[in-house]
């Protein structure tokens, strides 16, 4: 049985040692705190929360809160920690962060199987299986190696995204699909404003709150801007500019209708299916309230269910689907896997998703065996699908949410209610079957 060296003591890497030990292997947890931290990072102890204490919604209807009863269900010690420390939430999990912490670190030290490694590590390890877990901020030295070892591959230092739609959700009476110039096939959903419409819209955008800044990001995040200049920013250097750019309104009409517009927003399909949709060149640093408050003046948007948010932040991340296999290991190397942010999952909780996934399968790895590939029916398997395969659109870092999870094999009547309680018992049918047939 092979040694398995984990890097990085956040959820991910926490979550991947936990369950390689739990499993009987001898783990190696090579932590750079307490002798030095990221620019984000506080406390000497171990899955440190750097923002939020709340872990977003616990209702299994939702993405992230199928994916936590997935994990509960499966021994998660991330999921352990925080019922242990929750904090009132209403319908959320947000936890005690200091609490929290602590006990994790607790569980994590006291384990039999596992040991403690107080170093920076500037090399990728080469012998034995390892995980590498040091998330968006990772060393500047570890990523200069990791970037040698993509080559050309992407590894990008910035995290810009434009909001992802629920197609289910959008306002097709109002919006219409059409190419500009009836150009190729009608792909874009777009969204067409009359000029009190757009007034009105560009009102809220340009005086909407912009998320705050870690003090790390400040200088970087300047030149940023320049290259992928969020929308509202845009905006502010005039009230027409979002109207010759991503809002230019020439060349588009309804089929059967010469109808011209002042404004349109267009939204290009993100997957296959066609059950998501980004909102063309709307890149964005407002705070999530603001983008759901502003972007919901859209027609057609104004019940649209957000399945990501815009979002601009330092995030280092591999470009996953040129690089990972579905239980994220490198194609190139099956002893090698990312866990955590960098491979592209975005969240706590799905940090933690795919530092069980790394864990279990290095587990199996250890022992000589093929590892468990969650199908993608489950939350957990959906993302590594996701992170391992990507999407129709250039890859680009994903929460958990039904619109990467496999369609129904059947059409669910009555709407996004009964189709998202589908979603969530065929999931939880799923993991109740691996974890009683041992799977994992």
């Amino acid at each position: 049985m092979k040694k398995i060296n984990v890097i990085g003591a956040g959820l991910a890497g926490c979550e991947a040692a936990w369950q390689a030990a739990e499993r009987g292997n001898k783990v190696v947890l090579t932590e750079m705190k307490p002798h030095k931290k990221s620019p984000a990072h506080h406390s000497d102890t171990f899955a440190e929360l750097v923002c939020s204490n709340s872990l977003r919604s616990n209702d299994v209807t939702s993405g992230v809160g199928l994916l936590k009863e997935e994990l509960r269900r499966m021994g998660s010690l991330i999921m352990e920690a925080a019922d242990a420390t929750q904090v009132a939430a209403g319908g959320a999990l947000a936890v005690d962060r200091k609490l929290f912490s602590e006990y994790i670190t607790d569980k994590i030290k006291n384990h039999p199987n596992i040991e403690v490694v107080e170093a920076e590590v500037t090399e990728i390890p080469t012998e034995n299986i390892n995980i590498i877990a040091t998330g968006p901020l990772t060393s500047d030295a570890l990523a200069a190696k990791i970037s040698e070892l993509v080559g050309g591959k992407k590894l990008s230092f910035f995290d810009a995204a434009a909001p992802i739609v629920d197609f289910s959700t959008i306002d097709m009476d109002k919006a219409f699909f059409a190419s500009r110039y009836d150009k190729g096939t009608p792909d874009y959903i777009n969204c067409p404003m009359t000029k009190e419409e757009y007034s009105a819209f560009y009102e809220a955008l340009i005086t909407a709150e912009e998320a705050q800044l870690h003090d790390f990001e400040k200088g970087e995040k300047i030149k940023v801007f320049e290259g992928c200049m969020p929308v509202e920013v845009m905006a502010r250097r005039g009230e027409d500019t979002l109207r010759f750019g991503p809002m230019k309104p020439v060349g588009l009409h309804r089929p059967d209708s010469d109808e011209s517009y002042y404004a349109v927003v267009q939204l290009r399909r993100e997957n296959e299916s066609g059950t998501m949709y980004n909102i063309v060149g709307f890149q964005t640093h407002l705070t999530f309230p603001e983008q759901r408050r502003v972007f919901r003046m859209i027609p057609g948007l104004e019940n649209a269910d957000f399945l990501r948010y815009g979002v601009m932040h330092r995030n280092t991340f591999l470009n996953s689907p040129e690089l990972l296999d579905k239980d994220y290991s490198m194609r190139e190397n099956g002893n090698l896997f990312f866990a955590g942010q960098m491979t592209g999952v975005e969240g706590y909780i799905e940090s933690a998703a795919s530092g069980f996934v790394c864990g279990v399968s290095a587990a199996a790895k250890a022992e000589n065996k093929e590892p468990y590939i969650f199908p993608d029916i489950t939350m957990i398997g959906a993302m590594a699908q996701y992170v391992s395969c990507g999407g129709a659109a250039a890859f680009q870092p994903m929460n958990a949410n039904f619109g990467i999870i496999r369609n129904p094999e059947m059409k669910i009547k009555g709407g996004k209610k009964p189709r998202y309680e589908y979603y969530a018992k065929r999931a939880l049918d799923k993991i109740d079957e691996i974890v009683s047939e041992k799977l994992i």
